[in-house]
């Protein structure tokens, strides 16, 4: 097991954790329904209480923070994970948090009629708009089709661009911003989306195509579950993966490359920061933790990054 440095513990199911240029670093609380700054030298300070669950995270092009809510949820007291949808659930939405204020405003709640269910994770692409997965609520005896959609952060316009997923979760662009890469949680699949223009995917249709129209990248074995992901600098995919409690590095090819243990078995996320982007801030769920180590190789820089 690599050095690992714990910056923050006792967090409500930590997720959807940002990098700030300044050392902070910028986490969801799903089951608190707020957003954290951890200070470098570890201190808590409350950002905004957004309700529901707050998930995935990314600054936007106006330096606000946009937020992947799904709901919330229900919870055992002496349990972590979810039981299913809280009882006032209604849907899923987007938020726009200013960071400054605190204020959260609403932009999407539904796509074509439809209601947004489970939103989980997000990316922005160079042109300022932003990918999102929907996870799919799970419910106590049946659960919601996930899909992928197009958003723009002024709120004018959404756009469905792949259903139905099986419980998408993280979502980060390549390097040169030509692939869409999507985790599938229970599936435990990562699918690479060729992106034609901006909020805009190629179906592929080669050997193996799916309806969704993505091509498979990756399918890890046994029982290990996919959460959230992010990119370095030589385009790998470094997949938070549960149950096994590693990060695993999957190169644009589809090999794996090596698993990096972590102190739980619920690794959610990871982003990275630093002033070299060689720091690997990863969430540890299960135990309630901010964890950070150094990582191999510099993480890949986000757009619109404070």
């Amino acid at each position: 097991m690599v050095k690992v440095d714990i910056l923050a513990d006792g967090l409500l199911f930590p997720e959807g954790p940002v990098a700030m240029k300044d050392g902070s670093v910028l986490v969801a609380e799903i089951r608190g329904g707020t957003i954290r700054r951890i200070a470098p030298n570890g201190d808590l300070s409350l950002v905004a209480t957004c309700r529901g669950g707050p998930n995935g995270m990314a600054i936007g092009p106006d330096g606000a923070l946009y937020v992947c809510n799904n709901g919330g949820n229900t919870y055992k007291p002496d349990h972590f994970a979810a039981l299913g949808p809280a009882e006032d659930y209604a849907g899923g939405s987007i938020q726009r948090v200013d960071i400054d204020t605190g204020n959260v405003q609403t932009l999407y709640t539904h796509c074509n009629g439809h209601r947004l269910s489970s939103p989980n994770d997000i990316v922005f692409d160079a042109q300022g708009g932003m990918y999102i997965s929907d996870f799919g609520k799970k419910h106590a005896r049946h659960r919601d089709h996930g899909g992928l959609y197009y958003a723009r952060p002024d709120g004018s316009s959404i756009a469905e661009l792949a259903y139905p997923l099986a419980a998408p979760n993280g979502v980060g662009l390549s390097p040169a911003g030509g692939i869409l890469y999507v985790a599938e949680t229970e599936c435990c699949r990562v699918w690479a989306f060729d992106v034609a223009t901006a909020g805009e995917l190629r179906k592929y249709t080669g050997n193996g195509a799916a309806p969704h129209g993505g091509r498979l990248l990756c399918t890890l074995p046994g029982y290990q579950r996919l959460d959230s992901l992010a990119i370095d600098s030589d385009g790998n995919i470094c997949v938070g993966t549960l149950i096994t409690g590693v990060v695993t590095v999957i190169s644009p090819e589809g090999r794996v490359l090596r698993t990096v243990a972590m102190p739980d078995t619920h690794v959610t996320n990871i982003c990275f920061g630093g002033a070299d982007m060689s720091t690997a801030y990863i969430t540890l769920s299960g135990t309630g933790q901010l964890a950070a180590t150094r990582w191999p190789t510099p993480g890949l820089p986000l757009h619109f990054a404070l």
